[in-house]
């Protein structure tokens, strides 16, 4: 794989997304956290703060996962309806770089969004004197695009060997098992049944603990101590590792196929 045809390709998908109006994406992110700093103090009193915390955290992770859900889906499919494909195999480029260029890609508009929505959300935060933990934010937020970047792997994997239509329903549902797996194992284990628990142990090992990559609720409820340094290298590592997993799956795939 040859890296700067990898990153050239990357920063072609980069400008093609944001082309595509992408970013109008933040101000609407703007609007909702506007709306929700004059609405929230009406109807929550004294808890207010809290919740504002948690909603900032919240809508930024809904918006981030639309658009990684419904481009990331697209973006080989796009190619090969459109025959675009037919061209781009017919270069010097190699099936690997193709998919790397596109997960590289979407990750780095990803990267833009969830950068400039933390700075509009703590914007809000300065001006309406909420009190927060700065370090548990920027934690929180971090391993939110780790989170990202896995379901991003996830779609474009799918999105090699089925239909966008297809790829997106099962891209949402591999994002909700995976925030529940941990909880899977637990149901499994109170089943006291055998098959239930091999059941939900493979489960467990097949889909992404996405749990791990969740750090909203300590960063604003304080329910529990942030994970230690090494732990939280560990959950980083586990996301980054799982990501690389999928993308040689997508690779492989996307070599068999035929055009």
């Amino acid at each position: 794989m040859n890296v700067i045809r990898t990153v050239v390709m990357a920063k072609n998908v980069f400008q093609e997304v944001i082309r595509d109006r992408i970013l109008y994406i933040i101000g609407f992110y703007a609007i909702i956290l506007a709306i929700a700093f004059r609405a929230i103090p009406e109807f929550a009193g004294t808890t207010s703060n809290k919740i504002f915390l948690d909603f900032g955290l919240a809508t930024m992770n809904v918006i981030g996962l639309i658009v990684v859900i419904f481009i990331g889906t697209g973006l080989v499919n796009k190619e090969i309806e459109k025959r675009t494909i037919l061209v781009l195999i017919a270069k010097p480029i190699s099936r690997s770089e193709f998919i790397a260029s596109k997960y590289l890609g979407l990750s780095a508009v990803i990267a833009v969004l969830i950068t400039a929505m933390t700075i509009i959300y703590l914007g809000f935060l300065q001006v309406g004197q909420v009190s927060y933990p700065i370090i548990s934010i920027f934690l929180a937020t971090l391993f939110l695009f780790l989170q990202l970047c896995l379901i991003t792997a996830v779609a474009i994997t799918l999105g090699v060997f089925t239909s966008s239509l297809i790829a997106t329903s099962l891209t949402f549902a591999v994002y909700l098992m995976g925030n529940v797996t941990q909880d899977l194992v637990a149901l499994g284990k109170l089943s006291q049944n055998p098959g239930m628990e091999r059941i939900t142990q493979s489960l467990y090992l097949i889909l992404p603990d996405l749990s791990r990559l969740d750090l909203k609720n300590d960063a604003v409820y304080g329910l529990q101590a942030l994970p230690d340094p090494i732990t939280l290298v560990a959950n980083a590592g586990y996301s980054l590792l799982y990501s690389f997993m999928l993308l040689a799956i997508a690779i492989i795939i996307f070599l068999r196929r035929e055009f």
